[in-house]
């Protein structure tokens, strides 16, 4: 297959690209800065059109992953920035996908768990969970994001595209063991004493395993008769205090001290992020993968966390072009 990646120069791209190179297909990414690399990049600027409409043309799939990082201070310049370039680049695959001779036969679109609304008892899948934005008392920081999420949706929604089936990735959390990622960060805060609960503890974390991710991609492409909004989370999403329990025992931190709101937001302040990441329940479940029969390696926190420790540990540096 030909594969072209849109905004796949990051950790969750790197991760496809990585997966589906090695597999023996034809990888392309779309990046606003070529780098070296195994498999081909190509320069776009993610709005307009130009040369690297010509990879999309006669591609087997598309998997749009573009958008800038969430993990900063959503001052007014940020903001702007992580909403136009989500539906920016959106609208721009989609009319290369409308102008193609030979579309693709799929188009995979990023899109974020975030979505829904803060929950504690409440699993949110694709037929019953709620979407977000309406919580009492929701912080303004969570408004934006939620508000980012529906219109990439929307973007992504009205793309005409009549002979591309189409699949919203409402993805959790990607763990892998590449440096820089989401678990790289927690495991050196583990290591550092600092991998206790965050406030009360009880906000949950949904999450899935790499290996996961590029296994449901997989499926997703075979599966010719599903479209539409897919979970890409592991089933068991748990609570911040278990999960953080369960990283310090797999990673061999001893204790790990719990935080308060007010540390909290002064460690995202030093870290240049917000603490939505940390503080949103994110109760999210894969209704329609398991529907369909996706079988999860790693469906338990426990199991994956021992992985990516394992595997951390035996690939030291940056493995993302390994």
């Amino acid at each position: 297959m030909k594969i072209v990646i849109p905004g796949g120069s990051g950790q969750v791209g790197t991760v496809l690209a990585r997966a589906f190179h090695s597999g023996g297909h034809e990888v392309v990414v779309l990046s606003r800065s070529a780098a070296a690399r195994p498999w081909r990049v190509e320069t776009w600027d993610g709005r307009t059109p130009g040369t690297w409409e010509r990879d999309i043309d006669g591609s087997d799939v598309v998997i749009n992953l573009a958008g800038r990082s969430v993990n900063c201070r959503y001052g007014a310049a940020n903001r702007r920035e992580i909403l136009d370039s989500r539906v920016d680049s959106t609208r721009a695959v989609g009319a290369a996908i409308a102008r193609a001779m030979h579309p693709p036969r799929l188009w995979l679109q990023a899109s974020t768990a975030t979505i829904y609304a803060h929950s504690y008892d409440h699993p949110n899948d694709e037929h019953t969970g709620v979407i977000g934005g309406g919580e009492a008392h929701a912080p303004d920081t969570w408004r934006f994001s939620i508000d980012v999420a529906r219109a990439w949706e929307r973007a992504f929604d009205e793309s005409i595209a009549p002979h591309t089936r189409k699949v919203a990735l409402r993805s959790a959390m990607t763990m892998s063991p590449d440096r820089g990622g989401i678990f790289d960060t927690l495991r050196r805060l583990a290591r550092r004493g600092l991998g206790g609960r965050a406030v009360d503890g009880r906000q949950f974390i949904s999450w899935i395993h790499e290996d996961d991710f590029v296994a449901a991609v997989r499926f997703l492409i075979e599966r010719d008769d599903i479209a539409g909004v897919v979970n890409v989370a592991a089933p068991n999403p748990l609570p911040n205090d278990e999960f953080m329990r369960v990283l310090r025992e797999e990673c061999g931190a001893p204790f790990g001290l719990p935080a308060t709101r007010w540390m909290l937001e002064i460690g995202a302040l030093l870290m240049r992020t917000e603490t939505e990441l940390i503080l949103k329940s994110r109760r999210v479940v894969p209704a329609r993968l398991l529907e369909a029969g996706f079988e999860f390696r790693y469906a338990d926190w426990r199991d994956a966390a021992r992985d990516l420790c394992d595997q951390w540990q035996t690939k030291p540096g940056d493995t993302r072009a390994a």
